[in-house]
């Protein structure tokens, strides 16, 4: 069912892959496990992408792949008054559906909890903002790519 809904998300394959495993079908769960490597693959290519994008925008990238415990903020740049704090979701197409709708609420209530750490760990006074940039295209294509600027994601509250 989740393969359905998410065919490009990483757990979901993983999950495949041990299906397959306890299934005795080795083969097909390595076939997976290549599908998950190059699932990660074009994953920091698109971080790359995006990092290069936002360079070219006038950005000053202070961090990639920064990580609070399991959470993690893609990067995080600054942009003229702003500390900006980046998504980067990454799809080799759009078949299914466009990179910007993975950041769901679980997403989106782990990015608020990261944030949250980095503001008060690193003492940031200044304005912030949480931006998403969705990349399409595969490793040695050109890609396209949407830049979302100033998504709130602090009203949010973690499920119980």
């Amino acid at each position: 069912e989740a393969m359905k809904r998410y065919p490009d998300d990483k757990d979901s394959l993983l999950h495949m892959a041990s299906v397959y495993e306890i299934m005795g079908e080795k083969k097909k769960a390595e076939e997976v496990c290549s599908d998950v490597s190059n699932h990660i693959m074009l994953g920091k290519w698109g971080e790359e992408i995006a990092a290069a994008y936002l360079r070219g925008q006038g950005y000053v990238i202070l961090e990639c792949d920064w990580r609070s415990g399991h959470r993690d903020i893609d990067i995080i740049a600054r942009d003229a008054d702003y500390l900006v704090f980046v998504e980067v979701k990454t799809r080799s197409n759009t078949d299914f559906h466009v990179p910007e709708f993975a950041v769901d609420h679980a997403k989106r209530v782990n990015l608020n909890h990261a944030i949250g750490h980095y503001i008060h760990s690193h003492h940031i006074e200044c304005k912030t903002r949480f931006d998403t940039i969705s990349v399409v295209g595969t490793i040695g294509s050109t890609p396209e790519i949407n830049h979302y600027k100033d998504i709130c994601i602090t009203e949010l509250k973690p499920r119980r």
